[in-house]
């Protein structure tokens, strides 16, 4: 049986902690927060609402968080989450851009973006790696599926093209192969 808040105060606390985790790679942090530590969710129920939220217009994660918030909360809840995830990391990426203009230009700081940019893409392997198991449900099928991520990072990491034009090709190819099999 899956778990819940208990309170709206635990939902803030709960989405404060995944958004001061994950800065830069949040999806991976709530999906070990979501299903695996806290239990509020299964991982089909994961990547069910990870796929709304990506239709949506602004960030996933922002959006997952307000959907989860309902679902335990109602419109109360939604408005905690979004509070939660947005709060306490706004007055950090304020306080740290206030920082980072004085040091810029500075080596190490460079440096150490970069080595924030890998542990965000790592992040988001092992995230995809952990939820593979749930595209046994999905109409695409893991080969197709694995088969869409291969060519996205080719087009995207190898030949270097436009993002846009990728989501737009794979991310339509998903699409109507989805819609596709699904079909009665």
């Amino acid at each position: 049986m899956l778990n819940r808040p208990q309170s709206l105060t635990e939902l803030f606390l709960a989405f404060s902690r995944l958004a001061l985790q994950g800065f830069g790679g949040v999806l991976a942090v709530a999906q070990r927060e979501l299903v695996e530590r806290l239990g509020w969710m299964t991982k089909e129920e994961f990547v069910e609402t990870l796929a709304i939220a990506q239709v949506l217009p602004g960030p996933n994660i922002v959006n997952m968080s307000m959907m989860i918030g309902d679902r335990f909360f109602g419109l109360r809840g939604a408005f905690v989450a979004l509070a939660g995830m947005l709060g306490v990391p706004a007055i950090v990426v304020l306080g740290l851009a206030m920082a980072y203009g004085q040091i810029a230009n500075h080596p190490v700081a460079e440096n150490a973006l970069r080595g924030m940019g890998a542990v965000s893409a790592g992040l988001i392997v092992a995230t995809g790696i952990k939820l593979l198991p749930a595209l046994k449900k999905s109409p695409l099928g893991p080969v197709t599926a694995l088969g869409l991520a291969l060519l996205a990072f080719l087009l995207i990491g190898l030949l270097r093209w436009p993002l846009v034009y990728v989501l737009a090709l794979v991310g339509g190819s998903g699409m109507a192969i989805a819609w596709w099999r699904a079909r009665p």
